[in-house]
Protein backbone atom coordinates (compact mmCIF):
# COMPACT_ATOMS: atom_id res chain seq x y z
CA UNK A 1 0.00 0.00 0.00
CA UNK A 2 2.75 2.68 1.35
CA UNK A 3 4.69 1.59 -2.39
CA UNK A 4 1.53 2.40 -4.72
CA UNK A 5 1.29 5.97 -2.46
CA UNK A 6 4.87 6.57 -2.98
CA UNK A 7 4.50 5.78 -6.64
CA UNK A 8 1.46 7.75 -7.27
CA UNK A 9 2.53 10.84 -4.99
CA UNK A 10 5.56 11.08 -7.10
CA UNK A 11 3.88 11.23 -10.39
CA UNK A 12 2.28 14.11 -9.56
CA UNK A 13 4.15 17.19 -11.03
CA UNK A 14 5.05 20.56 -8.55
CA UNK A 15 3.98 17.88 -5.62
CA UNK A 16 7.56 18.69 -3.63
CA UNK A 17 6.05 22.85 -3.81
CA UNK A 18 3.01 21.59 -1.03
CA UNK A 19 5.30 20.70 1.84
CA UNK A 20 7.46 24.18 0.99
CA UNK A 21 3.95 26.08 1.16
CA UNK A 22 2.35 24.55 4.21
CA UNK A 23 6.28 25.05 5.87
CA UNK A 24 5.84 28.43 4.91
CA UNK A 25 2.65 29.21 5.90
CA UNK A 26 3.23 27.26 9.18
CA UNK A 27 6.36 30.26 9.96
CA UNK A 28 4.91 33.01 8.67
CA UNK A 29 1.87 32.50 10.88
CA UNK A 30 3.74 31.92 14.15
CA UNK A 31 6.31 34.52 13.40
CA UNK A 32 3.37 37.15 13.26
CA UNK A 33 1.45 35.31 16.55
CA UNK A 34 5.27 35.98 17.83
CA UNK A 35 5.40 39.56 16.92
CA UNK A 36 1.76 40.48 18.40
CA UNK A 37 2.48 38.78 21.62
CA UNK A 38 5.26 41.12 22.21
CA UNK A 39 3.89 44.14 20.54
CA UNK A 40 0.29 43.95 22.24
CA UNK A 41 -0.26 46.47 24.90
CA UNK A 42 0.00 45.43 28.79
CA UNK A 43 -3.38 47.36 29.27
CA UNK A 44 -5.01 45.14 26.29
CA UNK A 45 -3.70 42.13 27.93
CA UNK A 46 -4.91 42.28 31.48
CA UNK A 47 -8.30 44.13 30.22
CA UNK A 48 -9.24 40.49 28.31
CA UNK A 49 -7.69 38.73 30.87
CA UNK A 50 -9.85 39.67 33.19
CA UNK A 51 -13.02 38.98 31.34
CA UNK A 52 -13.75 35.53 33.26
CA UNK A 53 -13.35 36.84 36.38
CA UNK A 54 -16.07 39.82 35.85
CA UNK A 55 -19.51 39.70 37.24
CA UNK A 56 -20.91 42.63 35.22
CA UNK A 57 -20.83 40.30 31.92
CA UNK A 58 -24.82 38.85 31.17
CA UNK A 59 -24.42 35.10 30.81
Amino acid sequence: MLKFVKNHMESIDGIATYPLISLLIFFVFFALLFWWVFSASKEHIKEVSEIPLDDNQPK
